[in-house]
């Protein structure tokens, strides 16, 4: 398949997704019950929804329209009930083809963003990649996350963690997360935007190859074609060693960092939340001569 024809499947699966899950009620249809052989609404439906004809409609499912103009795009969003992250969606997914095929750039924890994590002092910060790879995290953010795993493991480049990974494949991260299928819809959610903006990156359709084997949880929630942003998010935590604790995780893009986010977790001043936090940090043995961020810079990798 050329990557054209890889580029518009993505929009065809998106659309035909999402027109799956509108009942003909939602949209103020008749339903007609055990005549309908369809999921949802048909595609002549939609396209009246939507004001297209049926035959331009289908051209966009099976990938034989390209380039849909931005009215289109927002008349069938509107009929689909896409909230403002998921209509940003599927413009990203009807963009020009030539785009996504640009030669992404190796993902590089550089000193500047070391210099940011520091700044971050005791708070928990992880540095993620495009495809939610672990490119480094401060000792906070490991205690916090990962205290199972070794510190030092995402200076490995081929075996580095990924978040994904563990929130669908790791029974401790499971277990982080009071409201875990919340979080499990977010990671989903982030990966399916991550898809639209890298659509011909080998590593990421790995990662949603092996989650979707691996995975009957990950496998449902892909086939909803829900789209996350990422932003500040609040969760319940259940650590190990300090209970539970409400945190907020705010995701901060890197400037011209195509795709790498540093990610701080943060709790209300004064609560219980921020005193098991310190609680947790007072728990970590100082690297003497060593900033926190220091002892786990992974290499540059290409």
């Amino acid at each position: 398949m050329d990557e054209t024809a890889h580029g518009k499947s993505l929009l065809g699966d998106f659309l035909s997704g999402r027109r799956a899950q509108l009942k003909p009620a939602d949209v103020g249809l008749p339903d007609y019950g055990d005549r309908r052989r369809v999921p949802g609404l048909r595609r002549e439906e939609l396209a009246q929804l939507a004001g297209v004809s049926v035959a331009y409609y289908t051209r966009l499912e099976q990938g034989l329209s390209l380039n849909a103009s931005p009215q289109v795009l927002d008349a069938l969003a509107t009929a689909l009930r896409l909230d403002d992250e998921e209509r940003r969606h599927l413009h990203t997914l009807s963009g020009d083809p030539r785009q996504s095929r640009r030669r992404l750039p190796a993902e590089r924890v550089t000193a500047a963003i070391r210099q940011l994590v520091d700044a971050f002092g005791d708070s928990p910060v992880v540095v993620v990649g495009r495809r939610s790879d672990v490119l480094m995290w401060n000792r906070p953010g490991h205690a916090l996350f990962a205290g199972h795993l070794a510190p030092d493991s995402p200076d490995q480049a081929a075996t580095r963690p990924n978040t994904a990974r563990l929130i669908f494949l790791d029974a401790h991260t499971r277990d982080l997360y009071v409201d875990w299928p919340r979080k499990a819809r977010d990671v989903v959610g982030k990966l399916r935007q991550a898809v639209g903006e890298y659509p011909h990156d080998p590593h990421l359709a790995s990662l949603i190859g092996e989650l979707t084997m691996r995975s009957p949880q990950f496998a449902t929630l892909w086939a909803e074609h829900r789209v996350r942003a990422w932003g500040m998010t609040e969760y319940r935590m259940r650590h190990p060693m300090v209970g539970e604790l409400d945190v907020l995780q705010h995701s901060l893009p890197v400037p011209q960092g195509q795709g790498i986010r540093v990610v701080v977790t943060t709790a209300a001043p004064g609560s219980a939340s921020q005193a098991a936090l310190q609680l947790l940090n007072q728990t970590l043995q100082p690297a003497t001569g060593m900033s926190a961020t220091a002892r786990f810079v992974p290499p540059v990798h290409p």
